[in-house]
């Protein structure tokens, strides 16, 4: 590689430290869709800039925006301001705690008060409309925010859209879903178990058997009349790039899956990774390493692999037969590029498409964290070619 192709391109606030300048991105990447504010984000970034890899700093100080932002849109008798503010807030809330391990009875409150801004702000919207939902699961329900496709037409497609390892249903709002909504496909953003409010306040941990909450998904989205059930997809972000291509591959009612960012063996990741922490090795994640433990209900490394065992895609990719999109980061510091690549060639789909995003044109960390509009943008374009009627096929 040479020494320009090696270069870092994107905007790295605290080039010191991988997983803080990550978070900031993610952050920083939703201001096209009413996420962040620019000079908010900036002056987080400027208090933290001493305090790097400190992080209870990292909560305290993204929850005092988010507190001084809800204020200022609870202050307001102007429902859009209103409701932009307290958007934002509900995001800087999360954006704080989702660092915050072990958790703390202040820092769940705190994670609420974010729910309940998205929630609120939600029911001021008129454009574009929101719908905090309930999913029947197994004889529960997992949390979830419909977002109601902008169309006239009496039944809209609609996507399946998963959380990562470490975001929420209200961070991943703001990665496009708007976006999705102005193009006239639906999007149902569900908090599954190892995520959001399923294991924060349901006691719902993770588990490799994505299709049993898929499957419910998809059920409550084709059983109402305004979604039309043959043109219901699944998507997933980070490890959604398992989640997805899993609930694709035994669930064949979806009409079409996308990979936001690759998987191909998830115990083989986090079996490099751990093993890299035991040596004092620098790793790039994306959370502390004990966010994993948590999320699976594990009580040690061991055990946490050991949960991990069933979080491989050889031999299940294979039985994908819906149109594919997958889309990487040329650089992804935290799943190497050749696990897209053995992904995408393990898909059985007859229609696959893979989207490499090189340094070149931006996009290429983990994600397109580094440009989210550019990854936006590729996967809705896909989306409205592989989801239009059948009639205009």
């Amino acid at each position: 590689m040479s020494e320009r192709d090696s270069k870092e391109l994107a905007f790295l606030y605290f080039p010191g430290d991988y997983r803080w300048s990550m978070g900031l991105m993610l952050a920083l990447g939703t201001a096209p869709w009413g996420g962040a504010e620019i000079d908010e984000i900036n002056r987080v970034g400027q208090r933290l800039r001493d305090k790097l890899g400190d992080d209870r700093a990292w909560v305290a100080e993204w929850t005092r925006m988010a507190r001084l932002v809800e204020h200022r849109g609870r202050a307001s008798n102007h429902d859009r301001t209103r409701a932009a503010c307290l958007l934002r807030a509900a995001h800087y809330y999360h954006i704080g705690e989702r660092f915050l391990q072990p958790k703390t009875e202040d820092g769940l409150a705190d994670y609420r008060r974010g729910v309940e801004c998205f929630k609120e702000a939600a029911r001021l919207i008129r454009h574009t409309r929101i719908e905090p939902v309930e999913i029947p699961y197994e004889g529960k329900s997992l949390p979830g925010l419909l977002v109601h496709a902008e169309t006239t037409a009496p039944r809209a497609p609609a996507m399946v859209f998963f959380d990562g390892l470490d975001v929420t249903k209200e961070i991943q709002y703001f990665h496009g879903v708007p976006e999705m909504a102005a193009r006239g496909i639906a999007c149902l953003i569900v908090d599954g178990p190892g995520n959001g409010e399923a294991i924060r306040f349901r006691g719902m941990p993770l588990h490799h058997e994505t299709e049993r909450y898929a499957r419910a998904a998809y059920d409550f989205i084709a059983g109402r009349s305004e979604f039309d059930a043959q043109r219901i997809g699944v998507m997933g972000i980070s490890l959604g790039g398992y989640y997805a291509p899993r609930a694709a591959a035994m669930e064949p009612r979806f009409a079409c899956c996308v990979a936001w960012g690759a998987q191909w063996d998830y115990h083989a990741i986090w079996k490099e990774r751990l093993e890299r922490i035991a040596q004092q090795q620098a790793v790039a994640l994306s959370v502390a390493a004990d966010h994993l433990l948590w999320i699976l209900d594990a009580r040690t490394p061991a055990e946490a692999l050991k949960k991990l065992e069933g979080f491989r895609l050889d031999g299940v990719a294979q039985k994908i037969r819906c149109p594919f999109l997958l889309v990487h980061g040329e650089r992804d510091a935290q799943i190497p590029l050749e696990s897209a690549r053995r992904l995408y060639d393990a898909v059985g789909s007859a229609r696959k498409t893979l989207k490499i995003f090189t340094a070149e044109e931006g996009g290429y960390h983990h994600c397109q964290v580094d440009n989210a509009t550019i990854g936006v943008d590729a996967i809705c374009d896909w989306l409205e070619e592989v989801l239009q009627p059948a009639a205009a096929l």
